[in-house]
């Protein structure tokens, strides 16, 4: 039987955030804050927020694109990890939430990397594309609503150069996917999901049991 991932527990979880998360003082902030809104459980976890970080400089990523900004958390993790001319393009519909992202950008000193477009993704991704962003870009997360996931993917799987990286969020959905009787549609739209990403050639896969599942897509 091989060994399976470990089962984190409380005293684990705080044991791996002691050890190994260095959280700047502001993103402690700007996470504490969030976590009053209603919508808190949309926040990533700063352990996923600091791997994709590094991912950002092992890529040595200079043009990014986050689908799902909310408070602006996961960008600030990707913008504080870019080089000073990085460029990181955030979609998001929300004036509420982004203006909250936009405050904390700001004091990070890093708004200046960091092009916000609120409006629907679909539409920010296809101006993308329309004006020759396919194969310019580094570095991709998805975050947003799960019905838009595939779309989202064809696009910024588009955008990336080869060996660019496509990262999905939520896609083990609270293990909501491995359950038969869970038919909602965001659990359907998961499972499909990650369906297509297993038998998508043009890509190197992994889905990493961290925070509530992140799925890496390499371009071939």
């Amino acid at each position: 039987m091989s060994v399976r991932t470990l089962t984190m527990t409380d005293p684990l979880y705080d044991y791996l955030l002691r050890v190994s998360v260095r959280e700047p003082e502001l993103l402690a902030r700007l996470r504490a804050e969030t976590a009053e809104l209603p919508e808190a459980r949309m926040q990533i976890s700063p352990e996923q927020g600091q791997f994709m970080g590094l991912l950002v400089e092992l890529l040595g990523v200079r043009r990014a694109v986050e689908v799902g900004t909310f408070t602006g958390y996961s960008a600030l993790c990707m913008a504080q990890a870019m080089p000073a001319d990085g460029r990181l393009v955030c979609c998001d519909v929300s004036r509420r939430w982004t203006d909250i992202a936009r405050r904390y950008w700001r004091e990070a000193g890093l708004d200046d990397r960091i092009e916000l477009h609120r409006a629907p993704a679909i539409e920010t991704l296809d101006r993308l594309l329309a004006e020759g962003g396919a194969g310019r870009f580094d570095f991709a997360f998805i975050d947003a609503d799960k019905a838009g996931y595939l779309d989202y993917y064809e696009r910024c799987l588009t955008l990336v150069r080869r060996g660019g990286l496509v990262a999905l969020d939520n896609t083990l959905w609270g293990g909501s996917v491995a359950d038969p009787e869970d038919r909602s549609e965001d659990t359907r739209a998961i499972r499909e999901l990650n369906e297509q990403l297993y038998g998508d050639e043009r890509v190197t896969l992994s889905l990493l049991p961290i925070g509530d599942g992140l799925t890496l897509a390499r371009k071939r």
